[in-house]
């Protein structure tokens, strides 16, 4: 019993150091003078003496944390962080409930997208810098953070970093330390952040814009200044500089690490991954594109390439901007857009949805059960970037993707339960899951979740969290012999 005391401890921890995300918003308070400078102070200080609360009331169970307790300790973080992210929003936003705001954070903090807020264009720019920082502090994944944080307060983070960690291979380390690891992982995330800053700014953004869209962006998050999304913009050159960085943002960060380590660019001819992740992309790009022009959704190619390019890689890269209501295309673009959502992005990334490399090792066991059918006694091991995958994660894969769709077709069935249509429950669910954003229907681009009731508000919020934890480690605690000695 005590070692959850030792989880409390580490969450107390947790968010004292959450508690200083405050100050980007604060800065932008003063900069902007909105008016929401004594909110966001307030929320820091409540933050913070939460944090120390719990770090005092436990002080006595410090300790290593079992794999089992790391898990309870992703899960009470993922749930906790958004809860008190809410606090400046409840406080600025009248007419805000708690729902919404909940929903709200925990898009930004799973990087998902999904908001219910509307007049975007006129909220306090201290409040879309705190939304957009929450993408961003997601994106890498708050518990990566805290693997390089926790250990010089006393807490190891190996069983944080394996229980958050996207991917099938979770024990691949960069370096022979894990936090380490986490340092190296975080500063390649910074230093990319930064270019796509300058970059947007370049193309002609301010620098307001251009700080939140690229935290957007590298989160993979989709949240944006303006209802509108990118289309307010109405710029190919924008639009091009975040074709680029989502698509840099949607491959495995260890690859960018090795890559700037030996300043070779062979690293990305040898990641399976990202190779299958471009070509896929760049074909349905292009496939997308024909299919407009051929249905005369736009008057010629070009511009049918321009608007499929740019909203195809950001829901395939689980972005989630827009720049066109693609709702209103013929529904077979949307829907391979939301399909691709499902498995393009790269272990290591800041995607969502089962992973690229998860789609690969599926495929190749289907090709291996060929083989068996035709030769029972052939060995025939299974190959990706040639390395053996060992039995246990093509195993370990097959029970993921069940899973996933399982939970995808009881929360669809629970949204039309409730009440809502069978297209908008269905992207609504894919575009939680995945943390894409926006789905088809009412919660079209140009809509947004506003319009679900609690209920529904808070399936998709489940949604949400399920999809970043990546599943198992969410459903989990919910097994008895996750609570047996």
């Amino acid at each position: 019993m005590h070692r959850i005391f030792t989880v409390f401890h580490a969450l107390g921890l947790m968010l004292v150091v959450f508690s200083v995300a405050y100050l980007m918003p604060m800065a932008a308070s003063l900069i902007y003078d909105d008016g929401t400078l004594i909110h966001f102070s307030l929320a820091m200080v409540m933050t913070c003496a939460t944090g120390v609360l719990l770090w005092l009331l436990t002080r006595r169970y410090k300790g290593e944390l079992s794999i089992r307790h790391g898990y309870l300790l992703v899960i009470g973080m993922w749930t906790a962080m958004p809860a008190v992210a809410t606090l400046p929003l409840l406080m600025v936003l009248n007419g805000l409930s708690f729902t919404g705001a909940y929903f709200e954070t925990m898009s930004g903090i799973t990087t998902t997208g999904a908001t219910v807020l509307s007049g975007l264009d006129k909220l306090p720019p201290a409040i879309n810098i705190w939304r957009h920082e929450l993408h961003w502090l997601g994106g890498m994944g708050i518990i990566v953070l805290a693997v390089a944080v926790l250990p010089l307060l006393g807490v190891g983070g190996r069983q944080l970093f394996k229980a958050e960690t996207p991917g099938p291979m979770k024990d691949s380390a960069l370096t022979p330390r894990i936090t380490e690891t986490a340092r190296n992982l975080w500063l390649v995330y910074f230093a990319i952040t930064v270019a796509c800053i300058f970059s947007l700014k370049a193309a002609g953004m301010n620098w307001l814009d251009a700080i939140c869209h690229a935290f957007s962006t590298m989160g993979l998050g989709g949240f944006s200044t303006h209802d509108a999304s990118i289309g307010y913009f109405n710029s190919p050159a924008i639009e091009l500089v975040l074709i680029v960085f989502m698509l840099l943002a949607a491959m495995n960060f260890a690859t960018h690490f090795l890559a700037w380590r030996e300043k070779s660019l062979k690293l990305y001819l040898r990641d399976t991954e990202a190779i299958a992740t471009v070509i896929l992309i760049l074909a349905s790009c292009l496939g997308i594109a024909l299919f407009l022009w051929w249905k005369g959704v736009y008057p010629n190619f070009w511009v049918s390439l321009r608007h499929a390019s740019f909203n195809l890689v950001s829901i395939a890269t689980d972005c989630g901007f827009s720049s066109v209501d693609f709702n209103q295309w013929p529904i077979f673009a949307p829907m391979w857009m939301l399909f691709l959502s499902c498995i393009t992005a790269s272990s290591g990334s800041t995607g969502g949805g089962i992973k690229m490399i998860r789609t690969l090792i599926l495929f190749k066991q289907a090709g291996r059960e060929f083989v068996k059918l035709l030769h029972p006694a052939a060995v025939n091991p299974m190959k990706i970037g040639g390395q053996v995958v060992p039995n246990n994660i093509v195993f370990a894969v097959l029970g993921f993707i069940f899973m996933y769709f399982m939970t995808v077709t009881t929360l669809t069935f629970a949204l039309m339960a409730s009440g809502l249509d069978f297209t908008s429950s269905l992207s609504a669910i894919i575009g939680c899951i995945n943390n894409a954003g926006p789905g088809l229907g009412v919660v079209g681009p140009a809509s947004n979740f506003s319009v679900l009731t609690d209920f529904q508000t808070w399936v998709c919020t489940l949604a949400m969290l399920a999809g970043r934890l990546e599943i198992f480690t969410l459903l989990i605690i919910f097994s008895p012999h996750f609570w047996r000695r």
